[in-house]
């Protein structure tokens, strides 16, 4: 199928932009705090919104028609339409100059900025790059860029592929066991306007993508991770933050997020891991 596909085509609209603007309203972080059962003041009007949080802003509407079997567009945004049917979390890379206080005008620049057709185990990918920048009235506040895999669906009776496995060191001094629920996950869903199945129709899930469950959010395993490096420290504050996918996670079994400081407190490594113990996400972190 690779030889079908027109890379050079695709990779013409690198580039691409499209401008959006919002609000940093307070409803939605009620909603996001409620998803992970934080023991957290929403911050008022005026007050700082914590890093990652600025996922319930600037949703995509994407009309009906266009939307695939999966509950994502096949069209509209900055990537053209692509010959793969599934696609998949990456990674995620965080650059945060300010925060975002509750009340700001929002501005978010979003651009197409890599396409690359790679070989797997389970045939051709696409990985995709596109690069958010968000504005508040005080300036650039957020570079986000967001990682993406295109693949060829799964055959009937097929599993998804499973990954190389590694374990993260052992002896980390910070520590949280992260339960998962249908109803978790589709409140996080409904926050930041998640149309994709994966992560609340488990029947999709697991009869037309091969998945063993319901599909944990990247997104949701990266609030979990910030979450764990700033709650063990209180008085500094995140300046970036990487995380790439090594492994999927399901809501069949309990999850672990762990980390430790580095290069003297100046920043962190952190992992997300199956119950298995095997790495599923990995995470460098660095504090101002």
């Amino acid at each position: 199928m690779a030889a079908e596909i027109d890379i050079d085509g695709l990779r013409k609209h690198i580039g691409t932009k499209i401008v959006e603007e919002d609000e940093a309203t307070r409803a939605p972080l009620f909603g996001l705090v409620a998803a992970f059962d934080r023991d957290e003041a929403v911050p008022t009007n005026g007050e700082a919104i914590p890093p990652g949080w600025h996922l319930v802003y600037f949703h995509s509407f994407a009309r009906k028609a266009t939307m695939g079997e999966d509950g994502l567009p096949t069209s509209g945004g900055v990537i053209p339409k692509v010959p793969f049917p599934r696609r998949m979390y990456a990674g995620t890379s965080l650059m945060f100059h300010h925060p975002l206080l509750v009340g700001d005008s929002l501005k978010r620049e979003t651009e197409l900025t890599d396409m690359t057709l790679r070989s797997g185990s389970t045939g051709p990918l696409l990985f995709v790059t596109q690069t958010r920048r968000i504005f508040s009235p005080r300036g650039l506040a957020i570079v986000e860029e967001s990682y993406t895999v295109f693949r060829d669906a799964v055959k009937p009776g097929e599993q998804s592929g499973i990954p190389k496995r590694s374990t993260p060191p052992a002896g980390l001094p910070w520590a949280r066991q992260i339960e998962t629920d249908p109803v978790s996950l589709f409140r996080y869903s409904a926050v930041t306007f998640n149309p994709h199945r994966i992560h609340y129709d488990r029947t999709y899930a697991m009869t037309v993508e091969g998945y063993p469950g319901l599909v944990v959010h990247g997104p949701y395993s990266q609030q979990c991770l910030i979450d764990l490096a700033r709650d063990n420290n209180a008085s500094r504050t995140i300046a970036s933050f990487t995380q790439r996918a090594r492994a999927p996670l399901f809501d069949t079994a309990p999850f672990d997020v762990a980390g430790r400081p580095v290069d003297g407190g100046a920043g962190a490594e952190l992992w997300a891991m199956t119950s298995g113990g095997t790495i599923a996400m990995e995470v460098q972190l660095r504090f101002t």
